[in-house]
């Protein structure tokens, strides 16, 4: 029923929550109302307004340098302005915006352009799945799906593996941190050396072989391994081709679905639109998300082969997994970015730009340890002093240049700018990053 002014409980009221008001603190909201799992707001304490291209302008119209592109979200920029076009026609003419798994015009013209300027010219035959909005729902569908074809439970990671924050994630995520966080035990999952883990002392696989050939060894048959052909968030650790190359020849021998999660270094990020393109390899099924939409939307993708797709109607679905925005700007970005390999190139090119910055950073800096890893536009600059990445990116903070710290102790400088980022951009980023990395010494 409802309850009259006269006749409400007579406790007494709880104290209004401080507000944003022009005199409060510009950070009073997120404070006082938002919940303490916050994070990146925490190492970058303003208000963000605005956004375009490779820079952020918060509420007091002080820009910064984004070398995080939303943790690798935005790929082609902030509000790319060919993207933001298509959104905008599409919503202006009512196009549907939420579809479930309905067919729809912009989830046709989706499916086409990708099969014809990513999947086609690259041989790769892949069935697409929407899965749902983000990373974590692709890989659970990925996880699902091996388990399902194969009827085994076990995965196998990688150690420093991230793969998201769901359960099913988690189990085969490696930092101990996140996985705490589950609260339960996790479990069918089973941790092997990432590519140069033993710093080359032991043969490549040596482990994991004896584990699949020893019948006392506890491992029990893996449906599928599950790897990053560079770990992003594991600190920007760098699987050589050659190992890739190996690890799917193990797969094809024992029997095991290769699942590559593409989530943050796909649609560019290393140079070709997969990352492990320059391995030469086809995994079994491919995780895509943040990028793909091109435009910073929900969306992500789980690919496989077609003999894989054993799925019964419903079998796995989402509420969230037809964004017809989505669709629309993912359509624009592949039509403006990949009809050619223009941006593969400039990608490579800029990330030369960027090797040979760290270079000169680690040349400076060679008595505590420097040295930087990376491929295309993703890069990491570690120090023998595990705070000081956590100093250089405050420092940078405070210079106008917005960078994350990655690896298991936060100990990663972690460079991430948008693809369209321009020369002058990154020689201003690179610049700034070099007076922080001098200044928190």
């Amino acid at each position: 029923m409802t309850i009259t002014p006269s006749a409400r409980p007579s406790a007494a009221p709880a104290p209004a929550p401080t507000v944003h008001d022009g005199g409060a603190s510009p950070m009073a909201a997120f404070e006082n109302l938002e919940s303490e799992v916050r994070s990146y707001c925490r190492g970058w304490p303003t208000v963000f307004d605005r956004a375009q291209g490779a820079r952020l302008t918060d509420e007091d119209g002080r820009t910064y340098l984004d070398f995080f592109a939303g943790a690798g979200s935005l790929n082609y920029g902030h509000n790319n302005p060919v993207l933001k076009r298509a959104l905008i026609d599409y919503l202006e003419r009512d196009g549907v915006t939420h579809g479930l798994d309905m067919a729809t015009t912009a989830k046709r013209a989706f499916l086409e352009t990708f099969h014809e300027l990513v999947l086609s010219p690259r041989n790769l035959p892949y069935k697409v799945m929407f899965p749902g909005p983000t990373g974590t729902n692709a890989v659970e569908s990925a996880l699902k799906l091996a388990r399902k074809v194969k009827g085994r439970e076990s995965i196998v990671s990688f150690t420093n593996a991230f793969h998201g924050m769901s359960l099913g994630s988690l189990a085969v995520t490696g930092n101990a941190f996140k996985r705490a966080g589950a609260g339960i035990p996790l479990v069918h999952g089973t941790p092997m050396p990432f590519d140069n883990y033993l710093d080359g002392r032991v043969p490549d696989f040596l482990w994991f072989e004896r584990l699949l050939q020893d019948s006392g060894s506890g491992l029990n048959q893996p449906a599928a391994v599950i790897v990053e052909t560079v770990q992003g968030e594991g600190g920007i650790n760098v699987a050589r081709p050659e190992w890739l190359r190996a690890l799917r020849e193990l797969c094809d021998r024992r029997d095991m679905l290769l699942i590559v999660d593409d989530i943050q270094m796909g649609c560019g990020r290393t140079g070709g639109f997969f990352s492990f393109e320059e391995a030469g390899i086809t995994p079994d099924i491919v995780t895509l998300s943040k990028s793909i939409s091109g435009y910073g939307l929900p969306m992500s993708l789980c690919l496989f082969r077609p003999e894989l797709d054993v799925w019964g109607p419903g079998e796995h679905n989402g509420t969230f997994r037809g964004n017809n925005p989505a669709f629309v700007t993912a359509t624009a970005a592949l039509r403006a970015y990949w009809a050619d390999g223009g941006t593969e190139q400039q990608t490579l090119a800029r990330g030369e730009q960027v090797e040979q910055a760290l270079l000169t950073i680690c040349d400076e800096n060679s008595a505590d340890g420097a040295h930087y890893r990376g491929r295309g536009l993703v890069w990491g600059l570690e120090f023998a002093d595990k705070q000081r990445a956590t100093r250089i990116c405050r420092r940078a903070f405070d210079l106008g240049l917005l960078l994350e710290t990655s690896g298991p102790e936060s100990e990663v400088v972690k460079l991430l700018p948008p693809l369209t980022v321009t020369p002058e951009e990154l020689d201003e980023g690179l610049t700034t990053l070099a007076r922080a990395v001098r200044e928190s010494a």
